[in-house]
């Protein structure tokens, strides 16, 4: 777990240069993972929490949070019970927090400027069984992770002056209609009016957005669409 933390460049991840201090976060994650008491564990949650990956006084996150996710969930698998819950408590506390601005966004494998809030909320689906096993708070985890939704286009139909979109809906979309970002590439563009047409059924990803106004030339395969309420979160 160490080496995972040590190799990442933290002084590379962009943050408020007045509020992240790259050391805290490197610092505060060894710390964490190597805690063995209560005041150690306090110790480490103060560097993370206080100019690592946000400001507490403050409650902004910062996008060194997204990188810090995955490090944090194995700290919550391997770690003494007490950094346990306070690598939980911090995610939850990146995910539920808001941005500064300029800092809203990070570089993902399936988007160039994916919120942070999205992205973690993808890495907290990507480790679902682990969050089952770690009880209420895990499960609370992941019942917040979905409502930063992710939805992959795969094909499009015309429908009237409408598009049906068809692809993968990862977390949950709520009922009625919502603005959504559309992420083709660098590019990004948002939707006025996205609503639920077919929902997933017996355990699969498989769903169809209504977009409308939209025609499908306009919304391409591997096409991804976020809440464009996240897209706004900004401190």
């Amino acid at each position: 777990m160490l080496d995972a933390i040590n190799a990442v460049d933290w002084g590379a991840i962009p943050g408020h240069p007045d509020w992240y201090e790259p050391a805290r976060a490197a610092r505060g994650l060894r710390a964490l993972a190597d805690a063995a008491n209560l005041a150690e564990v306090a110790e480490a949650s103060s560097l993370l929490r206080d100019g690592g990956i946000g400001h507490g006084h403050s409650a902004a996150v910062f996008p060194a949070a997204a990188v810090a996710t995955p490090l944090l969930l194995d700290i919550a698998r391997q770690g003494h019970p007490a950094a346990r819950d306070a690598a939980l408590g911090l995610v939850d506390e990146a995910l539920s927090s808001y941005p500064h601005g300029e800092y809203t966004r990070v570089t993902t494998s399936y988007g160039t400027a994916v919120p942070i809030c999205c992205t973690i909320a993808h890495q907290l689906r990507a480790r679902s069984a682990l969050l089952a096993e770690l009880g209420k708070r895990g499960r609370a985890l992941l019942a917040d992770a979905a409502e930063h939704w992710r939805f992959e286009i795969r094909e499009c139909v015309a429908d009237s002056n409408d598009t049906a979109a068809f692809g993968a809906l990862a977390g949950c979309f709520p009922s009625g209609m919502h603005a959504a970002e559309l992420h083709v590439g660098s590019q990004i563009a948002v939707l006025d009016e996205v609503a639920l047409e077919y929902p997933p059924v017996n355990g699969s990803v498989e769903a169809c957005l209504r977009v409308t106004g939209w025609h499908p030339a306009d919304l391409p395969p591997s096409a991804v669409l976020f809440p464009a309420e996240c897209g706004e979160r900004v401190h």
